[in-house]
């Protein structure tokens, strides 16, 4: 998808969002997927909630990370905040304008505009890499995905972890989701890779690919890339966190 490359000011839905919210209006978020359906949420609330105010999985998974950081779509900034305030270097990525500038002015040391296909060694080696928000989405399909994570093997340490959030597309009962999913398979794409865009006002995203996985569609993206799943924090709902740690060298 396009939305790779940075965002201009009339594509940054996200970032205009975060931004107003931040300024005290109320704002939601509006989805709208490449069938027609259109979803909601309380999106930038969630983007730069404070870390009591985090769902306990969430509080769980975070701690597992380790040592200097990549936070990859860091939104309002809340994963990087909490973890430099615990002492760690991180550098978070985005590829909304807005967002960035939200992120800076909210005291994010390190943040740059660039999209996760623009990683690359020249950032230096980290030894975590975070995915919060759903943000394994971003590897946007089953070839990207691998080709992302194999980058990610070869930027970070020997004892690395990645903290990536999905979640299950088919824990679900909406005839919507169900019909979509067969679609997507008629068409040689996985079940959850979904093509959205975001809507803020008169803001509107270019459309991206979203890939959600299910824990099966996890373990076998990550087969043979250097990254094996070690465990999952789960949530409530469909919604859950996995953690991949570094397959030990043979």
């Amino acid at each position: 998808g396009r939305a790779m490359t940075p965002l201009t000011n009339r594509q940054d839905a996200f970032g205009h969002e975060i931004w107003d919210y931040l300024h005290g209006e109320e704002v939601g978020e509006v989805i709208e997927r490449d069938d027609g359906y259109i979803d909601t949420s309380d999106g930038p609330k969630a983007y730069v909630a404070p870390y009591a105010d985090w769902p306990a999985f969430e509080r769980q998974a975070v701690r597992m990370a380790r040592g200097r950081v990549l936070d990859v779509g860091c939104g309002g900034g809340r994963v990087a905040l909490h973890l430099q305030e615990k002492g760690h270097e991180v550098v978070g990525i985005d590829n909304s304008p807005l967002a960035v500038r939200a992120c800076r002015k909210r005291g994010v040391d390190d943040v740059r505009l660039m999209s996760v296909t623009q990683i690359g060694p020249r950032m230096g080696v980290f030894d975590t890499v975070i995915m919060f928000g759903n943000n394994f989405g971003l590897f946007g399909s089953f070839k990207r995905a691998r080709l992302l994570l194999g980058k990610m093997a070869g930027m970070t340490s020997h004892k690395a972890r990645i903290i990536a959030q999905t979640l299950d597309p088919y824990d679900t009962r909406q005839p919507e989701h169900l019909a979509y999913q067969r679609r997507n398979r008629r068409r040689d794409r996985m079940g959850g890779q979904v093509r959205i865009r975001v809507r803020h006002r008169s803001y509107v995203t270019p459309w991206f690919d979203y890939l959600l996985v299910s824990r099966d569609e996890m373990r076998e993206i990550v087969e043979g890339t250097s990254w094996r799943v070690a465990r999952t924090f789960d949530s409530p709902g469909p919604v859950y966190i996995a953690l991949l740690e570094k397959e030990e060298q043979r």
